[in-house]
């Protein structure tokens, strides 16, 4: 009598004969895709993070790779551009460090070298979900390239000239204002002529340092034919005059070429979920460019009482109970996606003729 081989035998047979059973996903079956069409090639780029202070740049490629110091100067620039070719550095991330990285944005892109500028908050807030508590300017450079890695950085276009011009005589208009308005407050509270006398002679220096500036502006604009048209279209919404006009366009160049939700989270007028399972909580707004925020604030307030539809849209919201700053953010949404549909309008009016007069 012949003898059976053992079950595991010839189950071990029965398998290399037929092969891996097919997966089987919520009772449907899925045959196994092959090897050679689920190999997937992952190319990571390679990224040097830089650590920013006024006299130092603290450079590292990628997590693991080399690292360097150079000096925060014309001169150490152009070494770190160097180094990052020498290593085929794809792109350099940079932590904004209030101003001390606008030196090397600049002199890196002019050597053809790519550069994103990231959130401090944001890398540090990904440092501390990694478990890196430690903070040197080391352990900051290399923590930055990794963040850049992860989060898939692209690089920051550098803004023309004429637009860095514009932004930093709405900066100074704006610093002025304040200056402005501190001295005025001061005043009121200080009884010594003396002081009286000299806080005057300020406010009047102050004064004829905005005009000017506010004619430079007004004169910037009027260099461009692009920004002439957007001036007349933002100013065809009432309540919109030069100030609005001006930091709109120093603070969001990109309005009018993103969509309404993309141009609200860019000014920090978006709100943002706070919900988990059955949990709705507030929809609050934060971070986006705070100044423009504020601007739009206090304009939105001066169109509700001028356009039907703001005034409609802020009564809808009172009788249903909305508190203050809820519709004080709303109409602010409002006005920004307003000016967003007109410089959308404008450019492509713009684009047509531009491409008319090519033909």
């Amino acid at each position: 009598m012949r003898r059976r081989r053992p079950w595991s035998l010839r189950w071990k047979t029965e398998v290399e004969r037929l092969g891996p059973p097919p997966t089987v996903t919520h009772d449907r079956t899925v045959a196994r895709p092959s090897i050679a069409r689920t190999r997937q090639v992952t190319v990571t780029r390679v990224i040097c993070g830089v650590d920013v202070s006024s006299t130092s740049l603290e450079a590292f490629v990628g997590s693991a790779g080399p690292g360097c110091s150079f000096a925060n100067t014309s001169e150490g620039i152009a070494e770190l551009a160097a180094f990052c070719r020498q290593h085929e550095v794809e792109l350099v991330a940079l932590e904004a460090t209030g101003g001390y990285e606008k030196r090397p944005f600049a002199l890196l892109w002019a050597q053809s070298v790519p550069v994103s500028i990231l959130n401090p908050r944001a890398v540090r807030d990904f440092a501390k979900s990694m478990g890196l508590l430690e903070k040197t300017d080391r352990i900051d450079a290399r923590i930055i390239a990794r963040f850049a890695s992860v989060k898939g950085s692209a690089p920051c276009v550098p803004l023309s000239k004429r637009q860095e011009h514009l932004k930093a005589l709405v900066t100074h208009l704006r610093q002025l204002t304040q200056l402005h308005v501190s001295q005025q407050n001061q005043g009121l509270l200080v009884t010594d002529k003396a002081v009286q006398s000299s806080i005057a002679k300020v406010l009047k220096m102050l004064a004829s340092q905005k005009r000017s500036l506010a004619a430079k502006i007004a004169a910037v604009v009027a260099s461009d034919p692009m920004w002439q048209q957007l001036d007349q279209a933002f100013r065809s919404i009432k309540g919109v005059a030069d100030r609005t006009v001006a930091a709109v366009m120093a603070d969001m160049p990109e309005i009018g070429t993103l969509s309404n939700k993309a141009v609200a989270k860019l000014a920090g007028l978006a709100p943002l979920a706070q919900d988990s399972g059955k949990k709705h909580g507030k929809r609050p707004v934060r971070g986006g460019r705070r100044q423009l925020r504020a601007v739009l604030f206090v304009v939105a307030g001066v169109v509700a009482r001028h356009h039907p539809d703001f005034v409609a849209f802020q009564q809808r919201l009172s009788a249903a109970g909305k508190p203050k700053r809820v519709i004080r953010v709303a109409l602010a949404h409002k006005l920004l996606v307003r000016l967003n549909a007109k410089a959308r309008e404008v450019r492509l009016q713009f684009a047509t003729a531009h491409a008319a007069q090519i033909a």
